[in-house]
């Protein structure tokens, strides 16, 4: 038998795990192909939003913890990399696979690229065309670094070509993060999360939200101002982020109007179960916006931009900019246009990482096995 290919993925954030997980599930359905090793760089330490997500999605736990913790994003990014190093020169991977668009993301196809290992970066291609957000220029050096672009959606191949990415180096595979929604689903709709935090199915709003331009100045207490009004007719289910939960702290924001909840982070599941029966979502977020194009929830981005414009030309999102004064505009836009679509993006349907797996196989130089059907598994 043909020596086994070690293929080593490198997550830090939560929403790294859900796009990392399918393709590591189908690289472990290969095991006379590949040897499957995690990283994990500790991006995020806080136990509720990293450590949860190990045990909601059944990734184990990582071959290898680097503990980088917080930081300045040129401390995080120096440390990814000083640590990783090691780890890659003692474990010699065939592949490094990088999720996404944070500080992780970026040092380790960094640290893998120098080494002359062979990168795959898995939702390539997104661009909101915006370099003051750290997560862009993330986005773009990994990209440049990497020989295995895996996109989702088909913008993305005009971006990278118009950045001077070989198209034979674009693997238009799915969406991998939908591939961990549609393996929950049935745990999604037995979880009753409204139902435990007393919430009327269909009428509520879902908010996250975590941006430095929002949270770190006066714009969190005028959007927690407008989401204090919508709860005089809409309850407000806030899961926090620890980084949110701290400024609102400081500025004397919680607690304050008993129609707005604010909560602790929850897991995978529970949060993905209050998604699906919401009125609507308020985010910051890019994945968010993915989650509820897939599940019919409207969607309202707090933001100038998005990396996710197939959201906007699927009819789930309405971009509002970052202005918290529009915020009183969701719950009669919930009433106008609360419509959940059927139809999805092409290839949201449960086996992105499939296809992710046989293009590794491929430039492995191993027997690639047939397609796998493109369902959408309910």
């Amino acid at each position: 038998m043909a020596t086994r290919r070690t293929v080593l993925s490198v997550v830090g954030t939560r929403p790294n795990f859900m796009k990392a997980v399918p393709v590591v599930s189908a690289l472990q359905r290969r095991p006379e192909e590949f040897e499957h090793v995690l990283v994990h760089t500790g991006q995020h330490y806080d136990e509720l939003m990293s450590q949860i997500f190990i045990d909601d999605l059944g990734v184990g736990a990582p071959d290898y913890t680097l503990d980088v913790g917080s930081g300045s994003h040129a401390q995080q990014t120096a440390r990814v990399m000083e640590r990783l190093e090691p780890v890659l020169l003692e474990v010699d991977p065939d592949v490094v696979l990088v999720p996404g668009d944070v500080n992780s993301t970026m040092a380790a196809a960094v640290a893998a690229a120098k080494l002359q290992v062979p990168v795959g970066h898995i939702e390539a291609g997104l661009r909101s065309f915006d370099r003051t957000m750290p997560e862009e220029l993330n986005r773009v050096l990994a990209d440049q670094v990497s020989e295995l672009l895996f996109i989702h959606s088909s913008e993305a191949v005009g971006n990278l070509v118009r950045e001077g990415c070989a198209r034979e180096r674009i693997h238009f595979v799915g969406n991998t993060m939908i591939d961990t929604l549609v393996a929950m689903r049935t745990r999604i709709g037995a979880e009753g999360a409204p139902e435990r935090h007393s919430l009327e199915r269909g009428g509520y709003l879902v908010v996250t939200l975590h941006r430095p331009s929002l949270v770190d100045g006066l714009l969190l207490a005028d959007a927690i101002g407008q989401l204090e009004a919508i709860a005089d007719e809409l309850a407000v289910v806030f899961p926090a982020h620890p980084r949110t939960r701290a400024a609102m702290e400081a500025m004397g924001l919680t607690q304050r109007h008993e129609g707005l909840r604010v909560i602790e982070p929850v897991g995978y599941v529970e949060f993905l179960s209050l998604v699906a029966s919401a009125a609507g979502v308020l985010t910051d977020s890019g994945g968010i916006q993915e989650e509820t194009t897939f599940l019919g929830v409207p969607c309202f981005t707090l933001r100038d931009n998005t990396e996710r414009p197939v959201t906007l030309t699927h009819g789930s999102n309405t971009l509002i900019g970052l202005d918290p004064e529009r915020l009183v505009e969701i719950p009669a836009r919930i009433r106008a246009n609360g419509h959940r679509a059927d139809v999805r993006p092409p290839l949201w349907d449960g086996f992105a990482g499939d296809r992710a797996a046989q293009a590794i196989e491929a430039l492995l130089g191993l027997a690639v096995r047939p397609a796998v059907s493109a369902q959408v598994s309910q």
